[in-house]
């Protein structure tokens, strides 16, 4: 943690992310993803590059791997592009259709993501995810790992007009919960998070061990990091 201060006062709220921040789910995208693949008779796409396209929704993920896996077959980065959007709407059904079959069997829960919860809990805190994830994916996997109990309020990508790293995702789940952006904590894993917690005058604070689109997070403008949620344990009660 660095030099973000977490007394009892300062907060009333916290918004948590999802992928990479309380759940490592990157084994379910590389499961639906390539199973997309397959039947779309396409090469698969390795976990590494899977990681670094992670964090900007779905279509952002979609589109990210047809191109990654078609772009050695064709001339250049415009035709790879052209041919991934002709393919995106089959593309996007079959993902939908194998995600939803396997939606958290290849995740599991980061570890400290249960006692950091708790600690923001326990001094009060009023708890919302949000994530630029489907909601039709976010809340079964919450429930499934135990995490929905926690969380008054579930946001997914497709919940409001524009996802993170634009501001207004949190700004009307601040108005949701009737909190002030500048005492509701945002806490992410990515520079999507952080971007859109400074725009709209959230505090932040990142995880170091999530899905940063391949770059190192504490490059990222934030106010704190931890190596794992349980440290707002004891920050929490200070």
């Amino acid at each position: 943690m660095n030099s973000i201060s977490f007394s009892r006062t300062r907060f009333d709220a916290a918004i948590v992310d999802l992928d990479g921040t309380m759940v490592d789910t990157l084994g379910d995208f590389a499961a639906s993803l390539n199973r997309m693949l397959d039947d779309l008779s396409l090469p698969h796409v390795a976990p590494s590059a899977i990681e670094k396209m992670v964090g900007k929704g779905s279509e952002h993920l979609i589109h990210s791997a047809l191109v990654h896996v078609m772009g050695p077959a064709v001339a250049d980065a415009a035709e790879a592009d052209a041919k991934a959007r002709a393919l995106f709407d089959r593309a996007w059904e079959r993902y939908q259709h194998h995600y939803l079959a396997i939606n958290g069997r290849h995740s599991a829960v980061y570890p400290g993501v249960i006692e950091g919860l708790k600690a923001l809990r326990a001094q009060g805190l009023r708890l919302a995810c949000l994530t630029n994830k489907p909601t039709s994916f976010a809340k079964p996997l919450l429930a499934d790992k135990g995490l929905d109990g926690f969380f008054e309020l579930v946001f997914g990508g497709d919940a409001f007009e524009r996802k993170k790293p634009d501001p207004l995702p949190l700004l009307k789940t601040c108005e949701a919960m009737g909190t002030a952006p500048e005492r509701t904590l945002m806490v992410g894993d990515s520079s999507n998070d952080a971007r859109a917690a400074r725009a709209a005058g959230c505090p932040v604070v990142l995880v170091t061990y999530g899905y940063n689109h391949g770059e190192p997070v504490r490059g990222v403008d934030a106010d704190g990091f931890v190596d794992s949620l349980a440290e707002l344990a004891p920050a929490a009660a200070r």
